[in-house]
């Protein structure tokens, strides 16, 4: 609807947006008007790209020179999916290549490669065996409108806020002159929102910097029109905003709001005060302007634990139940339980997305009879009502003993007892107390679940988007109750995570809330682990053998651990006297989580057990020392501030073990792993250096581990004439 309002045609709803046909000047309309979207493409071509190669040329084949001067700036994003090139940075790097070598060819340049704000940004889709390659005329996404100048703790993404009000038709509601009230209004972001689609205010009016800006193509007098367009469109609009407010308890919430007003252009139009929900009623200014209320609430994820944030949710329906009869109310929740404990009955519910996170926007009546339902549409004419067929409503539902699947939950019971019957009395022989209990084996139930001595940690792998939130909700409570129930382990701790799919640059990043650092023990020694903070936690369950061989292996010689990560291994050579360990990764951070697991088990950091701050893929060259044995357990792709390039361990991961193979003693080990998919190890090359190359991947794989496909791949390199024996190891 929003896109016909704007003048596109062939309007086509896609899985992640909708394609449409027009004019230049529609898309840039698109940019500037759209209150939804998150960004604007501008298609280029679609072509066959079955491997890396076809990629290039395809690209290649694109006129770059129509689209990018010489001086100007660019970057190439890329999602990739079901594909050969699997991994996005690769294939992103091989776009970049191809722009480059043929702007070098008919430009006698090149441009820069600028990842933030770069004057034209290229997106590319690979999805399978088909490339499509766009012009990202959004350059960032559209949901920075400009004006967010101070935030809270957990802003809600503009784009969402105005998702929120469309579903509640508020345009429908504002050109009526009805008010708009969030009583839980944090930054402002839901009342600015509200405040530019009742003004007619372009959302996009006070960005500064958008992709096409520095685009080749851009006709400039078009831009202006439709930029002019909305500056008249503003100024008429602003004269008739009806009543918008505010509230929140937290005083340095309400300034951050006052601050986001002020730079919105909203100075007077909007107001923000400070107001607690247990006394919350309808303002004296708006008492004869009955409108929408609109919110929301601290979700429990980052804000607080959920327990605590039932009283605030019971306290908000009431006051909404029995101060505000004749409005509507909006309220997006994140847990619907809590969104229960409203003590509400919502005649409508919309699913939506708060980033990653699913949420449902729940509609309720509140002590009004129902009304005939209104939808908008956005035009040159600014928002106007016209009817739409209201559908059927939908109770707002809640888990209970009539919704739970017993025979789910009972067959997921089942195999955690099966599991834990079988593993525990091996963890026990063993000495193993952290090891996985559960990792998706069952279809409905797609979680793993790992035990640290006395804590448990449930890693939730997010579902794809055509299953259903709810269901998918209620799937994870179960697990839960099934996962304490079997273990004993008591709720507080009972860790949850939610794992998506690792974007570029997200190895290391922070994951969640602090939650301060747990001591668990593996092979008689202690690691400090983080059980929620971090992608992962810092000891990895999978390579358990693999630290087993590096402790058989590591008397009287000197051992290198390369990508070292918090330098487990490296205390395993240690225990099993080593000579020395030297421990290299580019992290400071989690060199000094190495220190520290090297401090709890008595060696102390130095001369004999180094911690080198240091790119992985430079330092072999420059290093002088030999070593015994060598760990080099590499990251799938790296693309650091502190490197000089990108690493891609397909592309790379030979010339990194041919320098590493150089620091090898005669008769040394080079252990080497990874946990790419698909991954092809360039074995040929390798043996051309005199190394005998073994692939040891099922004698590394602990019974915990032991799945299809393999968590991970593991190779064992010698020079040759080296006896290849291994020795035993648990």
């Amino acid at each position: 609807m929003e896109l016909r309002g704007l003048g596109a045609e062939r309007v086509k709803e896609t899985r992640a947006g909708a394609a449409f046909a027009g004019s230049l000047a529609v898309g840039l309309r698109a940019c500037l008007w759209s209150r939804v979207a998150s960004r604007v493409l501008l298609h280029l071509g679609a072509f066959p790209a079955a491997d890396a190669d076809q990629l290039y040329s395809g690209s290649s084949a694109i006129p770059w020179e129509e689209h990018l001067s010489p001086t100007c700036t660019f970057a190439v994003s890329a999602n990739v999916s079901a594909s050969v090139v699997s991994h996005s940075g690769f294939a992103a790097l091989r776009v970049k290549d191809a722009v480059v070598d043929r702007l070098r060819r008919v430009e006698r340049r090149r441009p820069e490669v600028r990842t933030e704000r770069p004057d034209v940004k290229v997106d590319l889709y690979l999805h399978g065996d088909q490339a499509v390659l766009s012009l990202d005329l959004s350059g960032e996404a559209l949901s920075n409108r400009g004006y967010r100048r101070a935030g809270g703790p957990a802003p809600l993404r503009e784009n969402l806020a105005a998702a929120v009000l469309l579903r509640a038709h508020w345009p429908a509601f504002a050109s009526a002159g009805a008010s708009l009230l969030d009583p839980m209004c944090g930054s402002g972001t839901l009342v600015i929102e509200g405040a530019l689609m009742a003004a007619d205010i372009a959302p996009g009016l006070i960005r500064d910097y958008f992709g096409f800006l520095g685009w080749r193509g851009l006709p400039r007098a078009v831009w202006e029109e439709v930029r002019s367009e909305a500056v008249e469109r503003a100024r008429a609009g602003v004269a008739h905003l009806p009543p918008v407010l505010g509230l929140d308890n937290d005083v340095l919430a309400v300034q951050a709001a006052e601050r986001n007003v002020v730079a919105a252009g909203l100075r007077g139009k909007v107001s923000i005060l400070t107001g607690d929900v247990a006394g919350l009623t309808v303002p004296e200014t708006l008492r004869d302007r009955p409108g929408l209320i609109a919110t929301n609430p601290p979700y429990g994820r980052r804000l607080g634990d959920r327990d605590s944030l039932r009283p605030l949710y019971a306290t908000l329906g009431a006051r909404l139940r029995t101060q505000f009869g004749g409005w509507e109310a909006a309220v997006l929740v994140e847990d619907e339980e809590l969104g229960y404990g409203l003590g509400l009955r919502a005649h409508k519910v919309h699913h939506l997305y708060n980033g990653q996170v699913p949420c449902l926007l729940l509609h309720f009546h509140l002590g009004s009879p129902p009304r005939r339902e209104v939808s908008h549409r956005v035009g040159a004419g600014g928002a106007q009502p016209e009817p739409e067929v209201a559908a059927a409503p939908r109770e707002y539902a809640m888990l209970s003993s009539s919704t739970v699947d017993q025979n789910g939950q009972q067959s997921l019971l089942n195999r955690l007892r099966k599991n834990l019957r079988r593993l525990k009395p091996w963890a026990k022989r063993e000495g193993v107390t952290c090891y996985r209990l559960y990792d998706r084996d069952l279809p409905d139930y797609n979680f793993a679940v790992d035990l640290y001595e006395d804590w448990v940690v449930v890693q939730e792998f997010e579902a794809p988007p055509e299953i259903d939130r709810l269901k998918a909700r209620r799937r994870l409570r179960e697990g839960l109750a099934a996962v304490q129930e079997v273990t004993g382990v008591p709720v507080d701790h009972v860790v949850y995570r939610l794992r998506r799919p690792q974007r570029r640059g997200g190895q290391y990043g922070a994951q969640g809330p602090q939650r301060g650092e747990v001591e668990v023990g593996e092979g008689g020694l202690r690691f400090l682990v983080n059980l929620a903070e971090y992608l992962d936690t810092g000891l990895f369950m999978d390579h358990r053998v693999v630290r087993g061989m590096v402790r058989e292996w590591s008397r009287d010689v000197h051992f290198l651990n390369l990508f070292s990560y918090t330098a487990a291994a490296s205390v395993y050579a240690a225990d099993g006297g080593a000579l020395s360990t030297t421990s290299v990764d580019l992290s400071r951070r989690y060199l000094d989580w190495a220190r520290r697991n090297l401090l709890r088990n008595g060696f102390v950091d130095g001369r004999a057990h180094q911690l080198v701050h240091a790119d992985c893929l430079e330092w072999p060259a420059r290093a002088r020392g030999r070593y015994g044995l060598i760990l080099a357990d590499v990251p799938t792709f790296s693309n650091s501030k502190a490197m000089r390039d990108t690493f891609d361990v397909q592309r790379d991961h030979a010339q990194l073990l041919e320098a590493a193979a150089r620091l090898l003693e005669p008769g040394g080990r080079l252990l080497f792993s990874t946990n790419r998919r698909r991954f092809r190890l360039e074995g040929s090359r390798l043996q051309k250096l005199g190394l005998t190359v073994e692939d040891i991947t099922e004698r590394t794989l602990p019974p915990d581990f032991r799945r299809r496909p393999p968590t991970h791949r593991c190779w064992l390199l010698r020079p040759a004439g080296t006896s290849p024996a291994l020795g035993r190891v648990l």
